[in-house]
């Protein structure tokens, strides 16, 4: 059922089979995410690990400095996780952060990891844009990501995970493969406008460091019980197959206080037998294959 404020309005829906499984036959797909986020020149985040905002237009320099640790600091250590577990990831990036970190992004890009644009800023969100602003927006992240990676992105996501109505055509239009800027289902599915196509990625908020640490105060331990509550729930019940996305940001559990706790959050899903553990591109590839539509 289609109407005015849905996110694939005009377009055709094609869902996972009843029998899908991920890759080598896994029923669990877990698929880990890293945020890197900025904003625009003269822009501010308007949250911050303080609690206490300041007055309407007074630029935040304690959150402005809390979020540039992410690329500063934070992802180096997140990295090394990656690498001591031998895992890829999904790594969602600012546009803004190809000008001021190239090198860091070249780094992420070369370790293998999928470049996930997430807008030029973290301000700029296509609610807020009309068609010829947001479409401007996709191409200069586009390209500014792709210049300094070497890899042009196939995956979007737009900060809080917000589309206008018109976003996932404008980024099929533009070559994109998949978005994760909804969160109505559970597996990930195919829409088609006319002549392209994209696919629909579903997230979550039910793992991730921001609110989960930051809004609600939740120790971050507490984010390995919602892990294991899930997986005790999905074994028991769930008899197709599932997805996770557990997600930190930089600048959020890159800190000393959250980067154990990610850890072992890889520990224990590289341990399950029926898991499988991948970059959301590997999985909309594997979903393209097992319908027989290819991208485009």
């Amino acid at each position: 059922m289609t109407h005015l404020l849905d996110i694939h309005a005009g377009a055709t829906e094609t869902l996972a089979p009843a029998d899908f499984r991920w890759p080598e036959g896994k029923r669990l797909g877990i698929f880990f995410r890293v945020a890197l986020e900025a904003w625009s020149d003269g822009a501010w985040p308007s949250f911050g690990p303080m609690g206490n905002p300041l007055k309407p237009g007074t630029p935040d320099l304690n959150a402005l400095g809390w979020v540039e640790y992410g690329a500063r600091r934070g992802i180096y250590r997140v990295l090394e996780v990656l690498e001591r577990q031998d895992i890829r990831c999904s790594m969602l990036v600012c546009g803004a952060l190809a000008e001021r970190y190239p090198d860091m992004l070249r780094r992420v890009a070369d370790a293998g990891h999928e470049i996930v644009a997430h807008s030029w800023g973290m301000d700029v969100i296509p609610a807020y844009l009309d068609e010829e602003t947001e479409r401007a927006n996709i191409r200069r992240t586009t390209e500014a990501l792709e210049h300094a990676c070497g890899v042009r992105p196939i995956g979007w996501i737009s900060p809080r995970a917000t589309p206008s109505p018109r976003t996932a055509r404008l980024l099929a239009e533009e070559g994109y493969e998949w978005h994760g800027d909804t969160m109505n289902d559970d597996l990930p599915y195919l829409v088609s406008f006319g002549g392209r196509n994209i696919a629909a990625f579903p997230g979550g908020m039910e793992m991730n460091d921001t609110p989960h640490a930051i809004r609600y105060g939740n120790a971050p331990r507490q984010m390995l019980e919602l892990f294991d509550d899930w997986l005790e729930y999905v074994r028991r019940h769930e008899q197709g197959a599932v997805r996770l996305n557990p997600s930190i940001h930089g600048h959020v559990f890159g800190r000393l206080s959250g980067i154990g706790v990610f850890e072992t959050l890889i520990e224990r899903a590289r341990a399950l037998d029926d898991g499988w553990i991948g970059r959301q591109c590997d999985g909309i590839r594997h979903l393209r294959a097992t319908l027989g539509q290819a991208a485009g």
